[in-house]
């Protein structure tokens, strides 16, 4: 253990701390102290524990036991899972196996599968089976399809030299097992979990809590230019390139734990989404304007261009479509503008606009010309096999490659109909889609009678729409692929709870945002 290790942890902590401590009191607005504390602590000994490892099996040896008794104990698991899904970041470390390179990776994503989620699932799957919740219905069948796609589908991985791997009965298997683990679980659980009003809510908070923290170490890596994980994720692969500082012009692009500064972008704006909800649940001005900032200050932090234009379109979405739309658009355009005004007379103006082409900015703008290049081979290789995609594209993308030695896709829906076709694409974006028009209908019929369970499915269906839009933008990797599912299993969860009927007065009291919209 170096003073270097010793220094990112201590800064690591502390950051962690007074966030803890100057949101507290409006995480408690959503779950219990007793809750509070514990995930609080979990969080912080699994950020001793990472910083103090030499290598992630270790790690592992204290995490599990500690997540395992966190998962048990925690009377909403969904919730632990949001918080806790980037204490760390997410490093790929093979399992070592003789014979063969690896079983398969393991990084914190899956190590809270297998230590929350998958006890969970079974625990529901035995409670939920007598009550007919766990009948599928069609965003299972098209979450199951979507699996089916990816499963019997072998992507060859891009290898340099053009080394083509050949598929096996053992890979389909495993492609198999790890869909049900990285993606089934995490859809069934937080789906059929989230039973009432409370538990959705505190999971939404628990997200915000998570990307608040993050939000603050990305202020800190962009004001300091220093990634205070790149250590850490460097010792545990082994890999320099986890030490490689991102920047866009002369500034650094924060990423905190989230393992690329364009997700932690994208994780702040849903972030920021569900905080246009839970908002009317904290009385203080004071507090919620400073929350807006203190989301917005990190999306700055991580100098990503698309999620700027996603938590844009979630703000404008929520606003468009919420009572009263019209006055409210306009006083939320007014008040854009004077933000907008004032950042631009800061220091900060100048380096925001040199990035936005739009507004005349260069800097970094070769990625914008990849991009186009990019969409314009992919459309070419996507006429040649429609409709179940060329496994073997990469060898057809050479011209594409970077000077990182990568073809970087950075765009989801080209990256899926390359490689699965439009039947993968309708499969794929059908999934999200479905729960955005499910979540909208509930919206529509709910913001009547029940003004605030309105409110909570609008919030979801912005998201989920500035979801849709970012991945335009980035490859579906990281929290990019996991917050897909996780407003999948939102979304449904919001739609079965809808259906429910439940009054306001048997989850809890009602917000102020809920009273203001019902006295209009």
């Amino acid at each position: 253990m170096t003073a270097v290790y010793l220094k990112e942890m201590i800064v690591a902590l502390v950051i962690a701390a007074v966030t803890f401590r100057i949101v507290k009191p409006i995480a408690l607005r959503f779950s219990t102290e007793v809750d509070f504390l514990r995930r609080r602590n979990v969080w912080l000994g699994l950020t001793v524990a990472a910083f103090l490892s030499p290598n992630f099996w270790l790690f592992t040896l204290v995490a599990y036991p500690l997540l395992l008794w966190a998962g048990r104990k925690d009377p909403n698991p969904v919730a632990l899972y949001l918080l806790l899904l980037h204490v760390i970041p997410p490093i790929p470390i093979g399992i070592p196996i003789v014979g063969i390179h690896a079983l398969f990776e393991m990084d914190n994503y899956r190590l809270l599968s297998f230590s929350v989620l998958i006890p969970t699932a079974l625990r529901l799957r035995r409670t939920t089976s007598a009550s007919g919740r766990s009948k599928l219905d069609i965003m299972d069948m098209l979450l199951l399809g979507w699996g089916v796609v990816l499963v019997v589908q072998f992507i060859p991985p891009d290898l340099p030299g053009h080394v083509v791997l050949q598929d096996s009965f053992t890979n389909l298997l495993r492609r198999a097992f790890l869909f049900f683990v990285d993606v089934y679980v995490l859809y069934f659980v937080v789906s059929r979990s989230c039973l009432d009003r409370r538990a959705i809510l505190d999971a939404l908070s628990a997200f915000c809590l998570s990307c608040a923290i993050m939000s603050s170490v990305a202020i800190f890596e962009f004001a300091r230019n220093w990634l205070i994980y790149a250590d850490v994720a460097t010792r545990w692969s082994g890999d320099p390139a986890f030490a490689f500082y991102l920047h866009r012009g002369d500034s650094l692009r924060a990423q905190a734990t989230a393992g690329h500064s364009l997700v932690l972008g994208y994780l702040i704006a849903i972030a920021f989404g569900f905080w246009l909800y839970l908002k009317s649940y904290v009385s203080s001005g004071r507090s919620r304007f400073a929350m807006s900032i203190l989301f917005w200050l990190g999306l700055l932090a991580t100098y990503s261009r698309g999620p700027w234009i996603g938590a844009i379109a979630i703000y404008l979405i929520f606003v468009a479509f919420g009572p009263r739309a019209l006055p409210g658009l306009l006083r939320s355009v007014v008040m854009a503008a004077l933000v907008v005004g004032a950042i631009f007379l800061s220091p900060l103006g100048d380096r925001i606009i040199s990035v936005m082409p739009f507004m005349g900015g260069a800097v970094d703008i070769g990625s914008i010309t990849y991009r186009q290049r990019l969409a314009e081979k992919s459309w070419e290789l996507i006429q040649q096999s429609p409709l179940f995609g060329d496994q073997l594209a990469y060898l057809k993308m050479e011209d594409l490659r970077q000077g990182q030695g990568i073809i970087d896709l950075v765009n989801s829906y080209a990256e899926v109909a390359l490689f699965h076709g439009f039947v993968g694409l309708a499969l794929f974006v059908g999934l999200l889609v479905l729960g955005l028009l499910k979540v909208y209908r509930m919206t529509r019929e709910k913001m009547r009678s029940d003004p605030d369970f309105g409110l909570l499915g609008l919030g979801l269906a912005a998201c989920i729409a500035g979801t849709l839009i970012m991945m335009v933008s980035c490859s579906f990797i990281l929290g990019y692929e996991k917050m897909f599912y996780i407003l999948a299993g939102l979304a449904t969860a919001y739609v079965r709870l809808g259906k429910k009927d439940q009054l306001p007065s048997q989850v809890r009291p009602q917000s102020p945002g809920a009273r203001a919209l019902e006295s209009r």
